[in-house]
């Protein structure tokens, strides 16, 4: 047991005949193309979710630029995102992750590079490229939306977030 003694389980896995209980990992790099869509909201979605309890950053394949619709999603649901600078791996101050979700194809094959010689699970999740879809804004801002809304129920079931107050 770590983290001062406490052991972090998801609740299903107590039930019998369930698989072997999954600890919560202490950190977690969340990882796509650019950083600037995908894995900073995953990022700025699990400190929300998570606060202090887990180490959580984001990283790109490439470096791109602070997008505007990922910042409104995220702001409709109470979390600002507006400070989020991209980032590379090559930019990371650690490497030292328990876990990495990659979130598009190119950032899954970079993640299995750079943990080749670390013992470090590594998990995709396909997620849409909100930026590919065209229209109004309102279109445009739905597609973040569902981006947002698909990465959180993914985060809260991965690491077992639940609400305070419930046992």
């Amino acid at each position: 047991m770590s983290d001062g003694g406490r052991e972090h389980i998801q609740p299903s896995d107590n039930l019998p005949g369930a698989p072997e209980p999954r600890r919560r990992p202490q950190s977690v790099l969340f990882a796509c193309s650019m950083n600037t869509v995908r894995s900073p909201m995953a990022e700025a979605m699990a400190r929300h979710l998570f606060g202090r309890d887990i180490y959580i950053a984001s990283a790109g394949v490439r470096s791109g630029e602070p997008d505007g619709f990922a910042v409104a999603a995220m702001d409709e649901i109470g979390i600002d995102m507006s400070r989020h600078r991209p980032h590379t791996f090559e930019d990371l101050e650690d490497s030292g992750f328990d876990m990495i979700v990659t979130l598009s194809p190119e950032a899954h094959h970079r993640a299995l590079e750079f943990t080749r010689t670390m013992a470090v699970e590594v998990i995709y999740w396909p997620t849409l490229d909100p930026t590919a879809v065209q229209g109004t804004r309102e279109v445009m801002l739905d597609s973040y939306r569902g981006v947002r809304d698909g990465l959180q129920k993914k985060i809260k079931d991965l690491l077992g977030w639940r609400p305070m107050g419930e046992l």
